[in-house]
């Protein structure tokens, strides 16, 4: 009698889901940025950011980095793990059951002949989500799915800060060894011009000795941006998931350090809980970790399932059915445990969500603060290099007409040289500013491989 009078109080409770709904949290922002403006950026996620640089092998780098990136193609992976995952939420998950088929024969001494027996049995169960346990179990794998959807945005977004990063590299190393090798000419002409001057008795041993060293200093700085120019190229080719042969001929043409356009907007910081697939992809996190609040809940309340079996054996036909109710006495105090770690965890996902918020704060502000302070520099340099150049043609003249010494004249190459290469480290830092600061604004992550326009 108690086991029939516990079923329809148990039944009765079976709307019941027990645990916490996922609520969207809250992180208190500034209205702005520190060194922005209050207008809001929109849905930056399929802004093509990356042609603001006017050069079309970089855009056809890019395409084919979205189409080969192997994280990218691992990210996929993971979101098709987790839409399996998903289908077997649910309904699939609540039903169970097996069918099994037998034929047997048998036979031995002091037997007449050999016997066959065949049979067959089904035995189906439903187990009821009372609780909705399994109904959080699907919040679960429908929010892990959502997070693994959107990390794909978050690999995409890496490719793009990855790539750009290295190709700005590459043409600023490229860049350096054309000053380079443009001072090596220049200080040729000079080793040269004290030479004729020394055979007119014009000039000493000594003069020609340190025009020699000068030149051998230029030629010195030449391996290092070698190294620096191929190490990028080995970085963009692992991007792309191709040898690097494949792509080195194209990457060895001669072509300007890209420039960003001027503006530094980023939208305001709320903006990034719409743009940033990786805070999206943390919100997603929290739901399920609170999902699974519930799924532990659940287990600490009775749980009711329906069965039966069904055997044909010989002709012979039987059947049985009826509920199953199963109450959590014993192992209470271990299921409570295993809920306070869910909570926990539920808790420290939240504050999971509020760290990566307030760093991608930090990180628009940070690249937007380099990115203004990269412009005000590259100009100054742009200064600096044309009135050395104006120094180095008027110390030429006089050194000729004698009223200039040797060093001082060195002197100014090497200062002209020092600062046309400052300004090639400058661009660098002033695109790869404006890079950061595309990527950490969350721009241009939600895109599939188009044709390089």
């Amino acid at each position: 009698m108690i086991r029939f009078s516990l079923i329809p109080a148990v039944l009765a409770l079976c709307a019941c889901t027990v645990g916490p709904d996922h609520v969207p949290p809250i992180q208190p922002l500034a209205a702005q940025f520190a060194e922005g403006d209050a207008r809001p950026a929109g849905d930056a996620a399929m802004q093509l950011w990356w042609r603001s640089y006017n050069d079309r092998l970089l855009n056809d780098l890019v395409q084919a980095g979205l189409r080969q990136n192997l994280d990218i193609k691992t990210a996929l992976s993971r979101v098709a793990e987790a839409q399996a995952a998903a289908r077997a939420t649910g309904l699939p998950a609540q039903i169970s059951g097996s069918l099994v088929a037998d034929s047997i024969r048998s036979g031995g001494n002091g037997v007449a002949g050999t016997v066959t027996t065949s049979g067959a049995s089904a035995m189906p169960a439903l187990m009821l989500d009372l609780f909705g346990g399994e109904r959080r179990a699907r919040e679960t794998a429908l929010a892990s799915l959502q997070s693994a959807e959107l990390g794909v945005g978050t690999a995409q977004l890496a490719l793009l800060s990855s790539l750009v990063s290295n190709y700005i590299d590459l043409r600023y190393y490229q860049n350096a060894m054309a000053i380079t090798q443009q001072t090596l000419e220049t200080r040729r002409d000079t080793l040269r011009l004290v030479q004729g001057q020394r055979e007119a008795g014009a000039a000493t041993a000594l003069d020609e000795a340190q025009a020699q060293a000068a030149l051998d200093e230029a030629q010195a700085v030449l391996p290092n941006l070698e190294q620096g120019y191929y190490a990028s190229s080995y970085a963009i080719a692992t991007l792309l998931a191709q040898p690097v042969q494949a792509i080195g001929s194209r990457l060895q043409r001669g072509a300007a350090q890209p420039r960003p356009g001027r503006s530094a907007a980023a939208g305001i910081p709320a903006d990034l809980l719409r743009n940033r697939p990786d805070l999206r992809a943390a919100e997603a996190e929290l739901a399920a970790a609170t999902a699974r609040v519930g799924v532990s809940a659940a287990q600490l309340y009775p749980s009711l399932q329906l069965g039966g079996t069904v055997s044909i054996s010989d002709g012979v036909t039987s059947w049985s059915y009826g509920p199953q109710l199963s109450i959590p006495v014993l192992s209470r105090g271990v299921l409570k445990a295993n809920r306070d770690a869910a909570i926990a965890r539920a808790d420290q996902a939240r504050l999971a969500w509020r760290g990566a918020v307030l760093g991608a704060v930090e990180e628009v502000q940070a690249a937007q603060s380099d990115y203004l302070r990269n412009r005000r520099a590259v100009a100054a340099y742009q200064r600096s290099v044309a009135s050395f150049e104006r120094v180095v043609s008027l110390s030429r003249e006089t050194y000729e007409g004698g009223t200039t010494t040797l060093l001082d004249y060195l002197e100014v190459q090497r200062s002209l040289a020092a600062a046309r290469m400052t300004l090639a480290s400058g661009l660098r830092d002033l695109a790869a500013s404006w890079a950061r600061l595309q990527v950490a604004a969350g721009k241009g992550w939600s895109l599939a491989p188009t044709s390089a326009g």
